[in-house]
């Protein structure tokens, strides 16, 4: 019972969550992806690290698609997701760790910049009422 619980709790976090929010769990979720799939990985299952790695793709190609293409930011971001994308499936190819503790460093940077715009955005949105629609403007979205 707990375990149904927690998985609710899980799918309402989603359910409500605002666009910027979504985007964190999109990073969060591809960091530990790329996680697994090392230490499958390292522990020679590769079954298990496939599948942590197409996640990981999954979750790139998602932040590809939802990009606004009319956000100036957009051509640089769909380059970078784009490499992160090829570099992901090297990785499951050659069985490289290498290649992951690059990708999860860029990952990890874009998802602390992430943050970085969405506590921007509510001191604006705190003081000018304007929130993410800035931060989309200024960012990605």
């Amino acid at each position: 019972m707990p375990y149904n619980a927690y998985k609710v709790y899980e799918q309402n976090a989603v359910l409500t969550a605002t666009p910027g929010e979504l985007t964190l769990m999109l990073y969060n979720g591809c960091i530990k992806f790329i996680k697994q799939a090392r230490l499958a990985m390292q522990d020679k299952k590769i079954e298990k690290k496939n599948t942590f790695l197409k996640k990981a793709q999954a979750i790139i190609n998602e932040l590809m698609v939802t990009l606004d293409q009319k956000q100036s930011i957009s051509k640089e971001l769909l380059a970078l997701y784009d490499y992160m994308h090829r570099r992901l499936i090297e990785a499951n190819m050659k069985n490289d760790p290498a290649i992951l503790n690059e990708i999860e460093k860029m990952v990890t940077d874009l998802r602390d910049t992430w943050k970085q715009v969405m506590l921007i955005t509510q001191k604006r949105k705190a003081s000018t009422g304007q929130g993410l629609k800035w931060a989309f403007k200024v960012f990605i979205f």
